[in-house]
């Protein structure tokens, strides 16, 4: 070991975290018992794996012995980055074995998801998931005794049953100033059933520092694919579409609103333009859309506010900044995305709201000018009306008042004759209407003669017909007789 170790001493020590910024993911080499020795690393490291972990060593006996460090930990200068994980249950004893390792590591691992029973009984592994505070305190006691700001900080756990206990685990270590977490898709109990992938995908939802997912991952493609499931780092996301097609719309609604406020538009002319057939039809479902985009934009804004406020809530103290850099750009950068999608989601929340205002109120004015046009030429028809009714008025008074010249007067005299003609054949007609009332009147009296003869013959017959009807009953009186 001290031969490597002074090899070791020539080479620059790298920061580990500068891999989940690199933009591509982040492929790991996991610690495994008795594989994951500097042979093997080394071997590994030739076909592209970018972090490699020792075995998991125990810091009791590492700090103890040197026989220990000596049969445990081998490497060389081209074995960087390297992450050595120890099991430990003590805060100082994990710092004492973190500053002996930390001339020749690039950072430490503490193991929090060995499930083996001599683990578990020893108080190492998987048994530290029930213990958050004692994960934080380890980890905040390395922080502070460590002074490399490059030294990173990670631990590797299992989750629970109940999913919250473990983002409450992840949060106290995160607050502690952890580098990272790898997190095991499965519980203590679990050995080979399949991986709870979308736990480690709620998990990273709820934290705002590098989570690597761990478990059933055999090949670069499982790697590619839990990658998509799970949405772990080692891949520097760009806009999500949900965000993107926000900001379009955003931009969108900004160009149409600057379009509708041209001033050499008029309101009458948006007006023709709104009552294009293609218009007509989308107005049936306009309502429907303008309610389904309100409510999605709604749903963004909330979201985005609950972001800000858990990227917000996460407090880093001036040290914890200094020895964990990476991590507070990582908190920040969140906090800066998030505080983004906050105000695309808002403004455009707001500009939905104004474009829909904006499209009614230049509807009503439209209808308003065209109203005004309407009652303008209205005014205008009463007023050349009202003008030819006085000038007429006018030339009345002054033929009436003997004031009119000889043209006037001839008029009046035409129009006197013309009355008189028209008042001679009302006469006439007259006439002819009495003429054929009387005659009327004549033939009704005639008729009114002949009805009077045919009820006297009615009445005569109905006497003889009494007097048969009498003759008939006597004649039968006597046959009887």
């Amino acid at each position: 070991m001290i031969g490597d170790i002074r090899e070791t001493k020539e080479c620059q020590l790298k920061d580990p975290m500068d891999l989940f910024n690199s933009g591509q993911v982040v492929k790991i080499c996991a610690p495994m018992v008795r594989y994951s020795k500097l042979a093997f690393r080394t071997l590994v490291r030739k076909y592209s794996c970018d972090l490699c972990y020792t075995p998991m060593i125990v810091a009791a006996d590492f700090v103890r012995s040197a026989k220990a460090r000596d049969s445990e930990f081998t490497t060389n200068k081209g074995d960087h980055p390297l992450i050595v994980q120890f099991a430990a249950k003590e805060a100082q004893v994990l710092c004492d074995a973190a500053r002996i390792i930390c001339p020749f590591a690039d950072g430490i691992d503490l193991n929090c998801g060995c499930p083996q029973r001599w683990a578990i009984s020893e108080g190492y592994g998987a048994c530290l998931i029930n213990k958050p505070d004692l994960v934080k305190d380890m980890v905040r006691h390395v922080r502070s005794q460590i002074d490399n700001p490059k030294f990173s900080v990670s631990i590797k756990i299992r989750i629970h049953e109940d999913l919250k206990r473990t983002v409450d685990l992840c949060q106290k270590a995160e607050a502690a100033g952890v580098s990272w977490i790898t997190v095991h898709g499965r519980s203590i109990e679990e050995r080979h059933q399949p991986v709870h992938y979308d736990a480690i995908k709620i998990i990273k939802q709820s934290m705002s520092i590098p989570i690597v997912a761990n478990g059933d991952i055999k090949t670069l493609k499982d790697a590619e694919n839990v990658h998509h499931l799970t949405e772990a780092d080692g891949k520097i996301k760009q806009m999500t579409f949900q965000w993107t097609a926000v900001a379009a719309f955003l931009y969108g609604e900004i160009a149409i609103i600057l379009v509708l406020c041209l001033p050499f538009i008029s309101p009458l002319r948006w007006q023709k333009i709104f009552m294009f057939p293609l218009w007509s039809k989308m107005a049936v479902f306009w309502n429907k859309m303008f309610l389904t985009i309100i409510v999605l934009l709604i749903v963004l804004f909330l979201d985005a506010i609950r972001e800000v406020r858990k990227y917000s809530s996460v407090h880093v103290n001036e040290k914890a900044a200094n020895v964990n850099s990476s991590a507070f750009d990582h908190i920040q950068m969140k906090l800066f995305r998030s505080q983004r999608n906050l105000y695309l989601s808002g403004f455009s929340l707001f500009l939905w709201l104004v474009l829909r205002r904006t499209v009614t109120l230049l509807t009503q004015l439209a209808k308003e000018m065209a109203s005004h046009a309407a009652l303008e030429t209205q005014v205008n028809d009463a007023t050349e009306a009202a003008k030819k009714y006085m000038a007429e008025n006018e030339r009345l008074q002054e033929a009436l008042s003997g004031k009119g010249d000889g043209k006037k007067k001839e008029s009046t005299d035409a129009t006197e004759e013309k009355l008189k003609e028209e008042v001679e054949h009302l006469k006439a007609e007259l006439q002819k209407t009495s003429s054929a009332f009387h005659k009327a009147k004549t033939e009704v009296a005639t008729v009114k003669k002949q009805s009077e003869g045919l009820r006297r013959e009615y009445d005569h017959l109905m006497k003889e017909f009494e007097q048969l009807q009498q003759s008939l009953n006597k004649a039968e009186d006597k046959k009887d007789l």
